[in-house]
């Protein structure tokens, strides 16, 4: 079979979003610090907080570092959906990749995935569905089975890889993201309703939101992973999922996503999303974003907090 360093592109579908969108919004983004101070990007996305002339937050300033809002701001999100996989833990690169590669090396397939390939094949949504798309680009193992069986030795491939991927998560050798823990602990004592929407397998997502967020706060925070929807991100049918399940209007929701295929599909289901840029993607384009930081950040390197979710919501539209 081909090489596993065979060069490997796709191209994705798009979803439009069911708000509208100005192409001529400029969004918050927020760079790397720089001498321990945090600095402005200066990005394509924009090197300052702004708006178009038709639409304005409530007010908000920048204190060191950190995006907050006025005081008079009280509005707040109805439910606040993280994704996982480099939102609640940067798990790609050296949780997911090593599981996936360690299962091949057990299985005798020939196949390793390197960090780049890996990148590129994080624009498909689910292991299943990336494993699939990899075999039928560069050519299916020798060991692998006829077609028609190959559904169920990929997920064969998959159950293993998911059972090794636990492991190195029970073993809390992946921290949490700075600032996790602190907005979703914010959110719950407001009484914003808390979820984790992931095309991730059910029992890797469980194990990461029971083992590094702790059981108090698991059992307040409803899971939505794997195939629980036939189609996954970019399509939006999770976070549909989610706002139905939960009972709250998706206008009223606010996504924190790391990708531009999770950036897709929290838009095209009408919410609100910011993301924080992860290990694999950096360099991605988020313009449809609402805004976009390095991490949410605990104090005092604190980029924001679940107040400047609510101001995402307060649009004011003036002449």
């Amino acid at each position: 079979m081909a090489s596993s360093t065979t060069a490997f592109s796709l191209s994705l579908p798009t979803f439009s979003s069911s708000t509208a969108y100005n192409s001529q919004k400029h969004i918050p983004v927020f760079s790397s610090r720089a001498n321990g101070k945090s600095i402005l990007s200066s990005s394509l996305l924009g090197s300052k907080i702004s708006v178009n002339k038709t639409a304005s937050f409530k007010p908000v300033s920048i204190r060191n570092g950190r995006v907050s809002c006025s005081a008079s701001s009280s509005v707040l999100p109805s439910a606040l959906l993280f994704d996982c996989d480099g939102v609640l833990v940067d798990t790609e690169k050296d949780g997911h990749r090593i599981s996936f590669n360690d299962t091949f090396k057990e299985k005798e397939l020939g196949v390793t995935w390197d960090v780049d390939l890996y990148g590129e094949l994080l624009k498909i949504g689910g292991g299943k569905e990336r494993m699939t798309a990899y075999f039928n680009k560069t050519g299916w193992p020798e060991k692998a089975p006829s077609s028609e069986e190959r559904k169920e030795f990929i997920a064969s491939l998959h159950k293993r890889k998911t059972a090794l991927f636990m492991a190195l998560i029970e073993k809390k050798l992946l921290p949490l993201r700075p600032g996790v823990a602190k907005l979703i602990d914010q959110a719950l004592e407001k009484g914003v309703k808390v979820a984790v929407c992931s095309t991730s397998n059910e029992k890797a997502v469980s194990a990461i939101v029971s083992c590094l967020l702790g059981p108090e706060r698991a059992d307040k925070i409803q899971i939505f992973a794997g195939d629980v929807v036939p189609r996954k991100k970019p399509d939006p049918a999770i976070y549909v999922l989610a706002a139905n399940t939960l009972g709250v209007d998706p206008s009223s929701c606010v996504v924190v996503e790391d990708s531009a295929i999770g950036l897709a599909a929290a838009k095209a289901a009408g919410m609100k999303c910011i993301v924080t840029k992860s290990g694999y993607t950096a360099d991605e384009d988020f313009l449809n974003a609402d805004a976009v930081f390095d991490c949410i950040g605990d104090p005092p390197e604190e980029w924001f907090d679940l107040a400047f979710c609510g101001s995402l919501l307060q649009k004011q539209y003036v002449s």
